[in-house]
This record gives structure tokens, C-alpha cells and sequence, in this order.
């Protein structure tokens, strides 16, 4: 990814007040990918922050990499577009979720290739919607900050030439790079019984053994039994796997069996089998030929036929057999479908080839609409990008609406969206904390500690440094948005450990799943305490009070990855909103999920608003709820920050069974701060005390 900067003049660096003072101040940089905020790249003289002795927090040591955090990425698609993932399927983008492997690229010498990409983070907000139109029927729809790779570079989709709004953006003629999807198909639905009885036909037919015939019995010259056999032996068991179970869905019982052993130039089989006359007869009338199959009949059939006796090779779709009537149905069912097909052969063998014309755009429109089994089939991993269709760019047109949007970020930069390469943010967008007093500068005017990994390291050599516990995330995330730039955690993390010193992170970041095998070799050293703060389960109320952030189900996946990876992980439900977040189905079903996601504690809290915060947060309230805006003023008159005990105290008696019935007694809130109980003392504690609490500065 390119990183444009540009040195500020003095009066752009007065756009951040105190700016002036900053006479450790490297350089301040803007970016396209942000647009907007200004990154301030100081050299701090430290990095070890004291806690002031009077605070409640159970921790004397924070390090702040970040002052000042970033609300949200601008960069969003709808949630209906299609997302290619790295085994050749396509899913809704409103589907993928993180830890998914999708397509992404990678420079190759000259060339870009095709490269599996991890999803990082996923994350929704609401913004102004284009729809892109392109010359072969692919339509996009997208904010207007989204960026798509052309034949000319990474564009926008709406810009200037001139002005404040100049930037590269799409513009009539310009072709975008990818295998696009065409006009959009009526996709069959996969689970239905059309399909799978599709899927049963191509698969049996295609590869499957049906054995009717009669046999001697033994000792019995001129007797006879009727045998009934049935056997499918595959190599992939993704469609062994499929096929038994679309069997089971009919009612059909077979059993597993090893029908050979791999070698040096074979690949080991297994098997299904049936014996039951039963069965038998039921198998042969799900396999019979239908009189009108259906659409979703015929993408099931084109499935189970590939699986069965199709290949993909050098970019080559086709389906072989020797049964005439089985190529009839498959040259049948592809035009019907409305692909092109041309039947080829015969080969010496006796067997026909039906080959799929129109290269990669047709080809990941087949596997979409089919959807087979056998990923290995699918893929196009490490094949160069290419552009087979034609993808200008017809239209760029305002919807004239807001519309929910979503986006993810990857571990490449890019995905493939509708068949196009599309940018994606560098990093996750992450929480703000809006008890600071810098308001709109708390968003925009970003300072980076640049330096902070390397002043550390001289601070924790130091004959007074005592090893005692150090947090991280008390006061700005240090997983927002440019920790995906300039990576200052790494070097934190490897100070921390190589000199003995605990450390904790909170964050609602998901970029700490990068950093968890690094936190993993930590771990061998100091003890690490992980935190993941998810105060809302509420989509509606989250989108609105939380815009940019990664989404719930994002959040608890990053729980779940911290667990895999051998953490505990505790999740901050705070602040609960009174009236909004404290009903009993919202707080059991955040209780719920946060246990489902193996979370080892949970901790919560009333909200509470200090200094700046309130007003803002009433504007917010006035805005979304008018009707509780008198019942707050109630709870939280004059420069009152904590709502009343009588309150917490009603709070507490509301989580206790809840905590209990999902086996989080652990979990707990302090009726004195809103927060976690904690005293000094604790301060000098291991970090599985608790060390990942959070300051009571803090609103999210």
C-alpha cells in the first residue's frame, strides 16, 4: 500500500490546539486512506505512564502509543455484494466473518497474483450509497470512499478533479481490474431438496457404484439371492462427506469405510456403502431422471457431476464422461443456467469432454451458481490477475439514500467484491473514548508515538524499574486504525516481556488477533492478562452509539481466537446504558455470547459521564431517544459523573443470577466507582488478578 505524506505548513499544524507546544513534533502526515485526519509523529521522552496515586484503578503503569483515536473507516460496501474466498466460493460480504480466508493479491515480480487473505476485522456503518455499472452487467454498490483497483491504479468512487475533493476516482471508461460476475443470476438455493436431489443425481450417476444382480447361494446350485449394492469411493471428503449427508436427509443409512490406502502416487480413498434393499430402491428413486427439473435441480446436478467427474485445470472448467445421456444433461442444464458450453471428444478412452467457454468470469459465476464441494477444484490461488471481461465503468450513480453498509479488513489490503479487486482499510476502525476534551481533534488529529518501542526499552533497563504491572488501552486503544501502519505494538509487547514486566491489553480492537502468536511467546516469559471490551449486543443500538466500530460478533470472535491461542479473555460489558442495555434479555443475551465465546470473566458497569462527555453524549441521547433525555438528566444532574447507587446497587442484583446461571460468577462491578473493585495494593498483583481492568476515565 502506498503511505502518501506531506510535511504541513504552520498554519495547518495549528488545526490542532497545543499543537505549538509539541516541540518533539517529526512531521504531521495526511493520507488518503484517511481523509480527513492528520497523523502528528512525535518522539516521546517517555513511554511509561504513572498512574496518579489517588485513582481507583487496580494498575500504577499504562503506555500509550496513540493519543487520540479514530472513529471509523470510510471505506463500505453492501452487505448483499459477493465475496470470493480462498477455496473458489462466494459469500454474501453480510456472511463473511473474521478469521474467514478469502482472495486477496500480492505483487509477483511484475505480475499481481491471486493470494489467500485472512479477515482481520469486519465492521458496519451507515453512509451515502453509488451504484457502479460496468460494460459486462456487474453492479456494485458502495460508498463513495470506497476504492477499487483500475488499469490506471487504486480509485475512489467519487472525487473532483479540483478543489478540497480532489482525489482519483472513477470516471466513465476507466476498467477495473478482475473477472467481474456479469449480470446477476438467479442463484439456485443450496438447500433445498431440488438441489440435493440434483447434487445425488450428478454425484451417483457420475461416479457412484449401483450393483442389482443375483447370486448364487453357497452350496445351493439352483438357488439364488437378490444382491443390492450400492458404493461411492471418493478421494476428497468434502463431497464423500456432502453426498452421505444429502443421502441422510432422504433417509438413507450408509456406513464409512476405507476403500484404499494411499501411496507415493496415489491418494487414499474412502467410502460409503449401502447393503439394504431398501436403501437401494430408495437411492435409485432419488437419482431418477425428473420430467421438468427445476432450476435449483439442475445447479445441484451441474455440483455433484463436477465433484464426480469434472476438473479445473489451467483455468479449464470441464466435466468428462462416456454415458450419452449423462453428457446430454450436463450440456442441457449449463444453457439452461445460461452458460457456454461446447462438447468435445471423443478421446481414445471413448470419453467426452463438455468445456466451459468464457474463462475466469464464467468460471466463478459456474462455481457460485453450483457451488460444489471439492474446494481443491474451485480455487484460483496463485493464478495471475487477469482481466478476461470488460469492466469499464458504464455509471457512477447516487442511490439518494444512506444505506447500512459493511466492510472488512484483510491481512493483504484487498478482497475480490463482485469479482473486482477492492480496497479494503489498512487496519480495523476501533473505539473512541469521548471523556476527552478535544472533541472533533480526538478523531481527526491523531498523535503517534513513533519512537515509543525504543524509548521503552532504555526505561525498563533502568535500575529503579520495579517489573510491577503495566496496562495498555486504559486511555486510547492501542489496536485503533494506524497501529495497522506503524505497528508499535510488536516492539512494546517484545519490551514488556524480554525485561519481566506483566502487561495487560484491553482493547475493541480486532487487529489483536494479529499480534497473538507474538503475545504467545510473550506469555513464556510474563504473565499477560487479554481483554475484549463489548458493552452493546444490540446491532441497532451499537450502529448508532458505536458507528465504525468492529461489530459485536467480530469482538467475540476475537475472544474466541485469544482462547484458541491458549489466553484467558475477559469481556468489559461497559458502560451498560440505563434503559437502553440494562433490560434482563439484553444483558442475559450479552452474558450468553460473551460465555459462548469462551470469555473466562466478565466485567460491567453503569455508564458515567465525565467533562466533555456529557454534553456530547445528551446530544446523542436528544437525537436517538428524546424520550430519556429527562430521565437521564435525573440520573446524572449537574457535573454528577457515575449514575446513583441506588442504581448500581439494582444493577448488581440484576447481573449476580445472570452471571451465575452462565457460569461467570467471577464477573463483577464496584458500587463505589461503577467499576472494577480494585485498591491500591492490588496494583502490585500478578496479572491474572486482574490486572485488565479498566480506568474509570473511560466511557467505551
Amino acid at each position: 500500500m502506498r503511505w502518501n505524506t506531506q510535511e504541513l505548513g504552520v498554519e495547518q499544524q495549528g488545526t490542532l490546539p497545543g499543537l505549538a507546544r509539541l516541540n518533539n513534533l517529526v512531521r504531521s502526515v495526511q493520507t488518503p486512506e484517511f481523509a480527513g485526519v492528520t497523523f502528528h509523529e512525535v518522539l516521546a521522552k517517555s513511554a511509561l505512564n504513572k498512574v496518579p496515586g489517588q485513582s481507583y484503578v487496580p494498575f500504577g503503569w499504562t503506555i500509550n502509543p496513540y493519543r487520540g483515536c479514530q472513529h471509523a473507516c470510510a471505506y463500505c460496501l453492501d452487505p448483499d455484494t459477493s465475496i470470493t474466498l480462498a477455496d473458489g466460493s462466494n459469500r454474501p460480504l453480510r456472511d463473511v466473518e473474521v478469521g474467514d480466508v478469502l482472495v486477496g493479491t500480492t505483487r509477483v515480480g511484475r505480475y499481481r497474483k491471486y493470494t489467500p487473505s485472512t479477515v482481520l476485522a469486519k465492521w458496519s456503518t451507515r453512509k451515502p450509497a453509488y451504484r457502479i455499472r460496468l460494460a459486462d452487467g456487474t453492479t456494485i454498490v458502495a460508498s463513495g470512499d470506497h476504492r477499487f483497483l483500475t488499469e490506471r491504479g487504486w480509485k475512489y468512487v467519487t472525487g473532483a478533479m479540483n478543489g478540497t475533493d480532489r482525489r482519483p476516482h472513477l470516471t466513465t471508461g476507466n476498467s477495473l481490474i478482475g473477472f467481474g460476475v456479469g449480470p446477476s443470476p438467479q442463484f439456485a438455493d443450496h438447500v433445498s431438496d431440488e438441489y440435493r436431489l440434483g447434487y445425488l443425481t450428478g454425484m451417483v450417476r457420475g461416479d457412484g457404484m449401483m450393483l442389482e444382480r443375483d447370486y448364487p447361494r453357497t452350496g445351493k446350485s439352483d438357488k439364488t439371492y437378490r444382491a443390492y449394492r450400492f458404493r461411492l469411493a471418493l478421494c476428497d471428503d468434502e463431497a464423500l462427506e456432502r453426498t452421505g449427508a444429502y443421502l441422510s436427509h432422504f433417509g438413507v443409512r450408509t456406513t464409512e469405510f476405507v476403500f484404499s490406502t494411499g501411496a507415493t502416487n496415489r491418494r487414499p480413498m474412502r467410502a460409503i456403502r449401502t447393503s439394504s434393499r431398501q436403501h437401494y430402491q430408495q437411492i435409485s428413486a432419488l437419482i431418477a431422471w425428473p420430467a421438468d427439473p427445476s432450476a435449483a435441480w439442475r445447479a445441484g446436478f451441474l455440483a455433484g457431476i463436477f465433484d464426480a467427474e469434472g476438473s479445473n485445470s489451467r483455468g479449464i472448467v470441464q466435466i468428462s464422461n462416456s454415458n450419452q445421456t449423462m453428457l446430454e444433461a450436463t450440456v442441457l442444464a449449463l444453457a439452461e443456467l445460461g452458460f457456454d458450453a461446447v462438447l468435445g471428444g471423443p478421446a481414445p478412452n471413448g470419453v467426452y469432454s463438455v468445456r466451459l467457454r468464457g474463462g475466469l468470469p464464467s468460471r466463478q459465476r459456474f462455481f457460485g451458481m453450483t457451488q460444489p464441494a471439492i474446494s481443491r477444484k474451485r480455487g484460483i490461488i496463485g493464478s495471475t490477475v487477469k482481466t478476461h471481461a470488460d469492466l469499464r465503468v458504464m455509471s457512477v450513480e447516487p442511490l439518494g439514500a444512506e444505506l447500512d453498509l459493511l466492510d472488512i479488513t484483510t491481512s493483504t489490503g484487498d478482497f475480490i467484491a463482485n469479482g473486482v479487486v477492492s480496497h479494503n482499510c489498512f487496519a480495523r476502525p476501533t473505539h473512541e473514548y469521548l471523556d476527552l476534551d478535544a472533541g472533533d481533534d480526538f478523531d481527526r488529529e491523531i498523535i503517534v508515538k513513533v519512537n515509543v518501542a525504543e524509548v521503552l526499552q532504555r526505561e525498563l533497563v533502568r535500575p529503579s524499574w520495579q517489573h510491577e504491572p503495566v496496562a495498555l488501552g486504559t486511555n486510547t486503544d492501542p489496536y485503533q486504525r494506524a497501529e495497522g501502519r506503524y505497528s508499535l505494538m510488536p516492539g512494546i509487547i517484545d519490551g514488556l516481556a524480554s525485561s519481566g514486566t506483566p502487561f495487560s491489553i484491553l482493547t475493541k480492537g480486532t487487529l489483536l488477533r494479529r499480534d497473538l502468536p507474538l503475545l504467545q511467546a510473550a506469555r513464556e516469559h510474563v504473565p499477560i492478562d487479554l481483554a475484549m471490551s463489548i458493552a452493546v449486543y444490540d446491532d441497532e443500538v451499537q450502529r448508532s452509539i458505536e458507528p465504525g466500530t468492529p461489530t459485536t460478533a467480530a469482538r467475540l470472535a476475537t475472544v474466541t481466537a485469544a482462547r484458541e491461542a491458549g489466553f484467558d479473555c475477559s469481556v468489559f460489558l461497559m458502560p451498560i446504558l440505563p434503559y437502553l442495555t440494562d433490560t434482563r434479555a439484553h444483558l442475559d443475551e450479552a452474558v450468553r455470547r460473551a460465555k459462548a465465546a469462551g470469555a473466562t470473566r466478565l466485567v460491567y458497569s453503569a455508564l458515567h459521564l465525565r467533562g466533555s462527555v456529557k454534553p456530547w453524549f445528551f446530544s446523542w441521547l436528544a437525537r436517538e431517544h428524546p424520550d430519556l433525555v429527562d430521565r437521564y438528566r435525573a440520573m446524572y444532574p449537574g457535573a454528577s459523573a457515575y449514575a446513583p447507587k441506588e442504581y448500581r446497587a439494582w444493577l448488581a442484583e440484576r447481573m449476580r443470577p445472570l452471571l451465575r446461571a452462565h457460569r461467570l460468577e467471577r464477573g463483577r462491578e464496584d458500587v463505589v466507582t461503577g467499576g472494577v473493585a480494585s485498591t491500591a495494593p492490588r496494583r502490585t498483583a500478578a496479572p491474572s488478578s486482574g490486572l485488565a481492568a479498566a480506568s474509570p476515565t473511560m466511557l467505551f
